[in-house]
Order: structure tokens, then C-alpha cells, then sequence
């Protein structure tokens, strides 16, 4: 057990000192935190989607915009395309899993809107229809994905992608929440002081 231990805490340190030393990386997330805050300017609003631990990852940031991150504040407009059973399963049953997010972004975001989409593997379908519904819409594209990158890493998908250096599932999703809240931070600090 401790064995198991130690190496976990081994490879989240290696993955977190190949991203703190990534200047892609770091850039990205300076590009990402200038995107939202350009779209808070505008009034537009962030929608987040993604599948299982990347579902809650969706809410939880979320949470962190509409809620508060450090700061006591108002409310940033950011939606979660997970929470909603009723349209979730209506979509689902209706027509297909992959179009769950999709749908629910044809129906509420408009252009100039930040779609936020993660999936560990770059590949799931539910994902990568909702980046092609908000590119048609005119919506910004936000990926988070892992090494590689998927289908989300080819040129015409996300405006701005973070790639993870990891194939393993668990340590990217860790490293996106640390990410997201990094986002969060240089956000609130934008608008409140």
C-alpha cells in the first residue's frame, strides 16, 4: 500500500513539474483566463460539458464562476451541460447521446459565448459535437483533453486547448481542476479587486 502511495504522489509531482515548465501550457491558461474575461466584458456566458469525472469537473467549475472562487462578488453567468436529467435523457432518448451537449447549446448560447469541453481522451462524441454546434453558433472553443489530444486536437476544433502530458486518466483529470482554478482566480481578479 504505501509503495502504491508513494508512486502516485511520484507521478502527479513529475506531471505537475513537466506542465509548471511547459510555456505552451502556460500561455494557453493565460489565453484561456483573457478569452473568459473578454466574453464576461461582452456579456456572454461559459458552458461546460464532459463525461463522468469530467461531468463533475464541468460543475464544479461552474460553481467556482457563479458562486465565488477567493473573493465575496457577484455571480459570473457560467452554465454546466451536465446537471440538467430532463434534457439530458429527453436528448438522448429523443435522438443520440452525442448530441446531449449539442442540443442543449443550440438552444441556449449565442454567438460570442465560450463553449468549454473536456474529455480526457480528446475523442468522445458528446464532445466533439458540441464543439461543432458552438463553432456554428460562433461560440469560442475551450478544450481540456490529455497527451495527444484526440480529435479535439486537430486545427479546426478548439481555439485553445490544454493537453495534459499524461495518458492516465486519473492524473489529467487532477491536473485539469488545477488548471480550471488557476482560470478561476486570474478571472475573479479581473473584475474584482
Amino acid at each position: 500500500m504505501k509503495n502504491l502511495i508513494e508512486k502516485r504522489f511520484a507521478e502527479a509531482k513529475a506531471i505537475l513539474e513537466l506542465m509548471s515548465n511547459n510555456r505552451e501550457i502556460l500561455k494557453t491558461i493565460e489565453e484561456i483566463s483573457k478569452t473568459i474575461i473578454e466574453t464576461y466584458d461582452n456579456d456572454g456566458k461559459v458552458f461546460i460539458a464532459g463525461n463522468g469525472g469530467s461531468a463533475a469537473d464541468a460543475q464544479h467549475i461552474a460553481a467556482e464562476l457563479v458562486s465565488r472562487f477567493y473573493k465575496e462578488r457577484k455571480a459570473l453567468a457560467a452554465e454546466s451541460l451536465t446537471v440538467n436529467t430532463s434534457n439530458l435523457t429527453a436528448i438522448a432518448n429523443d435522438y443520440d447521446f452525442s448530441v446531449v451537449f449539442s442540443r442543449q447549446l443550440e438552444a441556449n448560447a449565442r454567438k460570442g459565448d465560450i463553449f468549454w469541453g473536456i474529455s480526457t481522451s480528446g475523442n468522445s462524441k458528446n464532445i466533439l459535437s458540441a464543439i461543432s454546434a458552438a463553432k456554428n453558433i460562433g461560440m469560442k472553443v475551450i478544450g481540456f483533453t490529455g497527451k495527444g489530444g484526440g480529435k479535439m486536437a486537430e486545427p479546426v476544433m478548439c481555439d485553445l486547448l490544454i493537453r495534459i502530458p499524461s495518458k492516465d486518466t486519473p492524473r489529467i483529470q487532477e491536473n485539469h481542476i488545477l488548471i480550471a482554478h488557476i482560470i478561476c482566480e486570474i478571472v475573479e481578479n479581473a473584475f474584482f479587486k
